[in-house]
């Protein structure tokens, strides 16, 4: 396995302007063998109070459950602009993400990350595979995410589609509004300006009739709602279903388990689901 060791976090304007020109180059059935790591970031404070109004977060230093994801984020996309990477990072979609914090962290530590690629296998809607991230202070274990990505294609043979009944949604509802420059605001903090999150205009061009918003900035807004309510430790997981269109309202959905949380949230208006999850001690 090649380790790049990276002495700063890359910068996110010239790796999609690679992908752009780099994406029909990508070809195979392997992952990298690569693993990106950064070591020893301090956090930009403005930066964590930025990431917190963005969504629903109070002030505070202790970092929000899904912070560090995004501060992760610039090694994934990285390591799929790689020559190597099998699949073209547009067009890439992310269906499926599971983070595990081991513990609270706080804005004076010191954080190192690293990022590679996993299980690359068969998927209904074409093929899947894992980013996973790995975020430690002084050798510790602190953090570890899971991104599921999707390439959609034709399914292998014997994949089938399983096709589920949509129930009343569970647990108690807040309503959240979500204006129409959310996917903007979120852009500018996480960096990730895929253009499908920016305009209608330019969310167009890839099939959708408005601009939708970023599937974890869905995950963490519905975090902030049970804010004070969780375990020191804990993961959750949670799928990514349809899309929340740009402006709408959701309905957070939360009912309390014996291990934790389950999560359900749909559009206030049509019940259409946009994530399904759990949060487990």
């Amino acid at each position: 396995m090649t380790v790049p060791e990276l002495t700063s976090a890359p910068s996110l304007l010239p790796l999609y302007a690679k992908a752009a020109v780099t994406g029909p180059l990508h070809r195979g059935s392997s992952l990298p063998e690569s693993s990106y790591t950064l070591a020893d970031q301090p956090i930009d404070r403005d930066h964590l109070r930025a990431y917190q109004d963005v969504c629903g977060f109070r002030v505070s230093d202790v970092l929000p459950p899904t912070y560090l994801h995004v501060l992760a984020f610039p090694l994934s996309v990285a390591l799929m602009t790689e020559g190597t990477f099998p699949f073209p990072l547009v067009g890439l979609v992310h269906v499926n993400n599971a983070i595990t914090v081991h513990r609270p962290v706080t804005a004076d530590e010191m954080f190192s990350y690293s990022v590679r690629a996993a299980n690359l296998r068969p998927h209904p809607a074409g093929r899947a595979l894992d980013l996973l991230a790995d975020v430690t202070v002084d050798g510790e274990s602190v953090w570890t995410g899971r991104s599921t990505y999707l390439r959609r294609g034709k399914p292998a043979a014997g994949e089938k589609r399983e096709r589920t009944e949509l129930g009343p949604q569970v647990g108690a509802v807040a309503q959240v509004r979500v204006p129409g420059d959310e996917g903007r605001r979120y852009a500018a903090v996480s960096g990730d300006r895929n253009p499908i999150h920016l305009h209608s205009l330019s969310a167009r061009a890839f099939g959708f009739s408005s601009a939708i918003a970023h599937g974890m900035w869905l995950k963490a807004r519905t975090l902030a709602s049970l804010e004070g309510r969780l375990p020191d430790a804990f993961t959750a997981d949670v799928a990514f279903k349809l899309p929340v269109p740009l402006p709408s309202t959701v309905a957070i959905g939360a009912v309390a388990t014996h291990g934790g949380w389950d999560l359900d949230v749909r559009a206030a208006r049509s019940g259409k689901p946009h994530l399904a999850g759990t949060i487990r001690a």
